[in-house]
């Protein structure tokens, strides 16, 4: 069974409105909604970021030290709400 994920992209560009952040051990890249910058949920995944690395990410990019199964759970529940927000 795939899980549909529409608004987090693999992709080399990032198009406007989108950051890429690299995830996990892998550092996957996954290009994700500027608009989950202000989600309490990923915020603790930033705050991860910062008690690891600080502001000196190994890749250049924004690294999030969770697992990527972790990672997909948070970005899913946030574009579940973003959807559930766009049909009020």
């Amino acid at each position: 069974m795939a899980i549909h994920l529409p608004h987090i992209i693999s992709s080399k560009k990032v198009p406007k409105g989108y950051f890429a952040v690299y995830v996990g051990e892998n550092q996957k890249r996954f290009v994700i909604p500027i608009s989950f910058l202000n989600q309490p949920s990923f915020q603790d995944l930033l705050g991860m970021s910062q008690e690891e690395f600080g502001y000196s990410h190994p890749t250049g990019g924004l690294t999030i030290p969770c697992n990527e199964d972790i990672f997909l759970d948070v970005t899913s529940r946030l574009n579940y709400v973003k959807s559930a927000q766009t049909f009020l």
